[in-house]
């Protein structure tokens, strides 16, 4: 005996009586076709078995049907009522009271309270439509299989399907129950890794107020999203549907579970106005041979004690069979049957049966339940010859049944492995299905596979979608995807999917849509304006090609010039009392030292390299340590010179040319000594600066050693400064001629820009830096030209005739 509950009446009228010892059913209302079909379908299959030779030979199944009324209080009782036989049965009947194994149920909710209730005792539930992945948990529901793969399997092809189109804003409706709660549950842990964002999640129930569904139906309406999946059994959709298309809320794409995805009483063209396009997921479709004659031939006055018939009768016919012995008076609002009445020419959905899908479940569960208990009574698979039993059948006990179910495999005869995995679950496969509307009919067209066996799992045919709105796959997200150059600003409060797209910072990009951060440029490149493209920065340093470059060039080779210039000058006049008089040797080497001086500043302009770094800064200290030297060399010419003309001095005799030499040889040669240890210990190098300004790099010359280079600066300081006492202390010799008087005035120069160049060089940015420091090397070195030389060359081309020894000593003084 094969028990089996099915939802035959799906709305359940609260009475007092309920729990009286009124048989199931009696109480319900809203008689559902489909559910109906699945009962005839489980007869078919027991008559189908017990006509075959091979399947179960000499043993016939029985079968007891009950309602469920889509309860799971009234699903439990009637668990209760076929596990312990207390029905009224034939006591005649050779058949044992208890059943060996029950097909049930259609809802999760309900299988799951008689899963709990019967597992104790070994009692083995085989489910046709009851997906929650709860039910995989071995541990508290152990007998417990299923025809119908589990919502896990459902979730991943949803999230699947999500994935494939891109969508990232969605909405959730589930069922208030456990189906609806685990589906929805599954599905976004799957969506999350993808990272999809569920906008709001409305949960609805057939019992529940118009109120209730009217919330649902304005968080629809004030959600932004574009795509909402129902997880949602038929009967608890159907409503919220109504007020769907009441509303006319369109521009939804919806997805659907299995549930309802293609069950016929949505499937209208009222609710095709709104729901049109639907996509979903439901287990493939199969057809039965020889099932369409078998419902075709279902009659209430054949066998009037057929469960059922007569409400079957009065929907598909249109009116009440009146049996023999029955009253005709009637509530009915149908008329009276004639007897003459026929299905063979229907044309309703009942009687299509070429493409079942939970039919066949039923059809799959009734052949699996005979299987093991053929392997059970015969100790053989079907596959082998059975030539009597080894078990008698008043001796079958439900836990050997639960163990033999567990081993079933076999090749039905439409080519299917029948088999359970260890979670009581069958091989995941799916057809997505496609609400289309032919020919003015809502036809459930198939446009995909999903398999979890499959290397690639699932696969669409996009061609054959027909989408709510035109050819374009809706797009539903809560933000537009950033575009290059921005990044994502997460929204406070609001999903991840939700966020303001933010320009990159100055110096990182983002060269890519969508991105959650701008990458940082590496050190040598900058961010475009667009913010996409890392370019490399502008290599700034002073080049002889620039204003700027070009006019210090132009100042510098002026300076050698006018150097050369006064050195040619000095040679051709050496033998003048002007030119004698101020120490022509000397006068030589500061000219020359001059004009090495004016070449200095053409090491500084040009890309720097280690030969042009290491060659400015020391070029520059040595040749100004040198005209230092020659200076003051000529001002202690000058302040002996005169001093000698005091009797009993002889300091004179003791400053030859000879000490003037040394003297400048000497000092020149420290300066030199302090240049190499620096080259040798830590010489300058070209260098890249990044600190000036973040889109270009200047390339200069680093000083390798700022104690060394200070120390030039220094050294040359101090010199100066002896110079400027030096001259001081000959500040009243007489006035015809008084070179002290220039050389102080140029010194104060000197010191005067060589003061200011510290500050200027700290603070100035780039290769201005090198310009400040060029034009303290050329202003310096043109105040000590004009100051020194210039009032020479006065008298030499200007005014000649004071070009005499007379002149000179500072006689025929006006």
């Amino acid at each position: 005996m094969i028990g089996g509950i099915f939802p035959i009446f799906n709305k359940e009228i609260i009475s007092t009586s309920m729990f009286t010892s009124e048989p199931p059913g009696a109480k319900c209302a809203g008689f559902d076709l489909r559910a109906f079909r699945w009962t005839q379908v489980m007869i078919f299959a027991i008559e189908e078995i017990n006509k075959d030779p091979a399947l179960l030979p000499k043993i016939s199944l029985g079968y007891r049907i009950l309602n469920s009324c889509s309860s799971p209080t009234n699903t439990l009782r009637a668990a209760l009522t076929l596990a312990s036989g207390t029905e009224d049965t034939d006591m005649n009947s050779s058949c044992p009271p208890a059943i060996s194994a029950l097909i049930a149920e259609a809802g999760s909710s309900q299988s799951l309270a008689i899963a709990g209730a019967l597992g104790p005792f070994q009692v083995p539930i085989v489910s046709y439509f009851s997906t929650c992945a709860c039910l995989s948990d071995r541990a508290k529901y152990p007998t417990f299989f299923r025809t119908i793969p589990s919502d896990y399997f459902q979730a991943k092809a949803l999230a699947a399907l999500v994935k494939h189109f891109g969508w990232q804003w969605i909405g959730a409706i589930q069922s208030d129950n456990d189906y609806g709660l685990n589906g929805i549950l599954a599905f976004t842990e799957e969506v999350k890794k993808l990272g999809v964002c569920i906008a709001f999640v409305g949960k609805i129930k057939r019992t529940y107020s118009m109120d209730k569904i009217l919330e649902v139906v304005e968080m629809i309406k004030q959600s932004t999203v574009k795509v909402i999946l129902a997880f949602v059994p038929e009967s608890d959709f159907y409503p919220l549907m109504k007020e769907v298309v009441k509303q006319n809320i369109t521009g939804i794409q919806w997805i659907g579970s299995e549930a309802w995805i293609t069950a016929s009483q949505p499937s209208t063209h009222e609710i095709y106005q709104a729901f049109g396009g639907a996509l979903g997921f439901v287990v493939n479709k199969m057809a039965i041979p020889k099932l369409r004659q078998f419902l075709t031939g279902i009659n209430p006055y054949d066998d009037p004690s057929d469960a059922f018939v007569k409400d079957f009768w009065e929907t598909i016919v249109g009116c009440r069979p009146v049996l023999p012995g029955e009253d005709a008076v009637t509530d009915s609002t149908n008329e009276i049957c004639t007897g003459y009445e026929t299905l063979l020419n229907s044309k309703n959905l009942f009687f299509n049966v070429t493409q079942l899908r939970v039919s066949y479940n039923v059809y799959k569960a009734v052949y699996a339940v005979a299987h093991a208990l053929h392997q059970l009574v015969f100790c053989k698979s079907v596959r082998e010859r059975s030539v009597k039993p080894c078990l008698n059948t008043s001796e079958i006990q439900p836990k050997e049944v639960t163990d033999h179910l567990q081993r079933v495999n076999v090749i039905n005869q439409f080519g299917d492995n029948v088999f359970f995995d260890k979670n009581g679950d069958p091989p995941a496969s799916y057809d997505l299905i496609n609400w289309q509307l032919k020919n003015g009919q809502v036809q459930h067209v198939t446009v995909g596979h999903f398999s979890s066996a499959a290397d690639k799992e699932l696969s669409i045919q996009e061609e054959r979608i027909v989408w709510r709105k035109g050819k374009m796959v809706p797009t539903s997200v809560c933000s537009n995807v950033c575009p290059a150059g921005t990044r994502k600003a997460q929204i406070k409060g609001k999903p991840r999917c939700c966020f303001d797209c933010i320009p990159c910072a100055d110096g990182t990009i983002a060269n890519s849509t969508g991105r959650a951060d701008c990458t940082p440029c590496t050190q040598e490149y900058w961010s475009n304006e667009r913010k996409d493209e890392c370019i490399p920065k502008i290599i700034e340093f002073l080049t002889y090609q620039e204003p700027m470059g070009m006019a210090l060039t132009v100042v510098s080779l002026l300076g050698a010039s006018l150097s050369l210039a006064s050195m040619t000058v000095f040679i051709r006049f050496r033998e003048t009392p002007v030119i004698k008089a101020s120490n022509s040797e000397l006068s030589c080497f500061l000219l020359f030292s001059l004009f090495l001086c004016f070449l200095c500043p053409l090491t500084f302009i040009g890309r720097p390299t280690v030969w042009t770094c290491m060659l400015r800064h020391t070029a520059f200290g040595v040749t100004f340590a040198l005209c230092m030297s020659c200076v003051m060399g000529k001002t202690i010419v000058v302040v002996t010179a005169f001093k000698a003309t005091f009797p009993g001095n002889k300091l004179a005799g003791k400053f030859g040319p000879v000490q003037q030499r040394i003297i400048v040889f000497s000092c020149t040669l420290i300066q030199i000594v302090i240049c190499v240890l620096w080259l040798k210990l830590k010489p300058p190098f070209p260098d890249m600066v990044f600190r000036y300004n973040n889109k270009k790099i200047v390339l200069e010359c680093n000083t390798g050693s700022e104690a060394a280079f200070y120390a030039v600066i220094g050294y040359i300081g101090i010199l100066a400064i002896i110079c400027l006492v030096l001259a001081f202390l000959a500040r009243k010799l007489p006035d015809n001629f008084n070179e002290a008087k220039y050389i102080t005035f140029s010194m104060l120069i000197f010191c005067a820009v060589w003061i200011t160049f510290i500050p200027a060089y700290v603070s100035s940015p780039g290769k201005f830096t090198v310009a400040v420091e060029i034009f303290a090397i050329l202003s310096s070195a043109f105040g000590l030209l004009i100051s020194i030389f210039a009032p020479k060359c006065y008298i030499l081309f200007i005014k000649p005739e004071r070009n005499t020894k007379k002149h000179i000593m500072g006689k025929n003084v006006r």
